[in-house]
């Protein structure tokens, strides 16, 4: 399980998923979805149109999308919907060797960075039309085709630093910039991220007694033992009974 009050991966390579239904104005009949898959450490993002939500429709975009990931996969991250929540879908990831995490059920900020990159991405360039067509799904994956190139490698965004949730204090306004000053696109954080484990494991090969770099657990490891509890149930006040029963026992205590 991984909640919005977690923080981030430690690293890049964990992708969260989650589909976007054009359906127009009605769900009754068949209609194409968009897949969509984003890094919530560097931004980077894959898109890709299916038939519907169908397991062998899942499992094909998902073989897509993990091979043109630019990193190799290490974790994913979904919503409780049926076409993710499956004994085939589950069954790929097990083959393939890749942990996976949900969110809590009815808890869209649980996945916030895919349901950013759904408005973003793919609403804001297919509309909310209907589609349902052949045609149409070629000419929606040409579009996502050059909607990730801009976006990925001539988009630059700044990348704003997680507050802490507890603060009574922290506000949208007041969000901090992570790693530097200047907005980067997601292929140069990337390329950051790739430079980081070229150090380590030159600083592995320098280093006697050490034959392979620091160990990265799973992005879901560490989660729990982080988690404080939220103040969202403040202590019960005492009722006009509770009162009554109180005084009641300070009269009969003897003294």
């Amino acid at each position: 399980m991984r909640t919005a009050m977690d923080g981030l991966p430690p690293g890049p390579r964990f992708y969260e998923l989650d589909t976007v239904a054009h359906c127009g104005h009605t769900t009754k009949g068949e209609f194409l979805r968009t897949l969509t898959a984003t890094d919530p450490v560097i931004g980077w993002t894959l898109i890709r149109a299916i038939r519907n939500n169908a397991h062998v429709n899942v499992r094909a975009g998902m073989d897509w999308i993990r091979r043109a990931s630019p990193v190799p996969m290490v974790g994913m991250d979904f919503d409780n919907g049926s076409e993710f929540l499956n004994w085939s879908v589950i069954a790929w990831c097990d083959e393939r060797e890749i942990p996976v995490t949900r969110g809590r059920p009815y808890q869209h900020n649980d996945n916030a960075h895919v349901e950013q990159r759904n408005a973003d991405w793919v609403r804001r360039h297919t509309f909310r039309y209907r589609y349902e067509t052949d045609h149409e799904l070629r000419l929606l994956n040409e579009l996502h085709s050059l909607v990730m190139k801009r976006k990925n490698h001539l988009l630059p965004c700044v990348k704003g630093d997680r507050l802490d949730p507890h603060d009574l204090r922290a506000d949208e306004t007041h969000l901090r910039q992570a790693e530097s000053p200047v907005p980067a696109t997601p292929r140069r954080r990337r390329a950051r991220a790739a430079r980081r484990r070229t150090t380590d494991r030159r600083a592995c090969e320098a280093e006697p007694g050490r034959d392979h770099p620091p160990h990265h657990p799973h992005p879901a490891a560490a989660h729990r033992a982080r988690r404080r509890p939220h103040p969202r149930h403040p202590p019960r006040s005492l009722s006009h009974t509770d009162l009554s029963r109180e005084a009641s026992a300070n009269r009969s205590r003897t003294y």
